[in-house]
C-alpha cells in the first residue's frame, strides 16, 4: 500500500520507534478523535454547528466529526467505528461531547498509545476569548488504561481561513 497520505508520515528508515511505521494513517487510514484534535494545533478544523448538530471537519485528512445535540443519549450498542459516536450538551458556555463506539483500531496520538472497543472519550471545548478554544480530552479506556488521564489543549480560532 502506497504511504504518504498525511504530511507527519515521512519516516525515515532509521526511525527509532519500531511502531511507528505501523500507524494507521500510514496506510491511509482514519486517525481518530484524539490524534485528530490534537492535530488542530498544526492543522486547521472548522466547527459548524446547528441547533441540533455540530460537524467537526478535520483538514488533515478530511475527516468529518458528527457530534449530535439534540438531547439523545450515547447508544447502548452503537455500531463501531474509527469515529465513534458522539452526543454532546452545553455546560453553561462549555460545550460537553461524550463519544463511544470505537472499533479499537485507532491510536490515540503519533506516539502509537493504543485504544480499544472500550474508549470512552470526554471532550469540552471552551471558547476563551474571542480568539482562543481551549479543549479538554479525557481518555477513558479500562482495557488499555489502569485510569481515565487528560489531555488539554489551546487552540488559535481563525473565523475568516478556509480549510484545503
Amino acid at each position: 500500500m502506497e504511504k504518504g497520505c498525511a504530511p507527519h508520515q515521512e519516516i525515515s528508515e532509521k526511525e527509532t520507534d519500531p511502531r511507528a511505521a505501523d500507524i494507521p494513517t500510514t496506510f491511509c487510514l482514519p486517525a481518530g478523535i484524539p490524534l485528530l484534535t490534537i492535530s488542530s494545533v498544526a492543522y486547521p478544523s472548522k466547527i459548524a454547528q446547528q441547533p441540533d448538530l455540530i460537524v467537526i471537519l478535520y483538514e488533515w485528512f478530511g475527516e468529518v466529526h458528527q457530534v449530535f445535540l439534540d438531547g439523545r443519549t450515547l447508544s447502548a450498542d452503537p455500531n463501531p467505528t474509527w469515529l465513534g459516536y458522539s452526543t454532546a450538551r452545553w455546560d453553561g458556555d462549555t460545550l460537553v461531547v461524550e463519544t463511544t463506539g470505537f472499533n479499537g483500531k485507532a491510536w490515540l496520538d503519533a506516539a502509537g498509545h493504543p485504544a480499544t472497543e472500550a474508549l470512552r472519550i470526554r471532550e469540552q471545548y471552551h471558547k476563551r476569548d474571542f480568539g482562543h478554544l481551549d479543549v479538554m480530552l479525557t481518555i477513558d479506556d479500562v482495557k488499555a488504561y489502569t485510569k481515565p488521564w487528560t489531555v488539554t489543549l489551546h487552540l488559535h480560532l481563525l473565523p475568516d481561513t478556509e480549510l484545503f
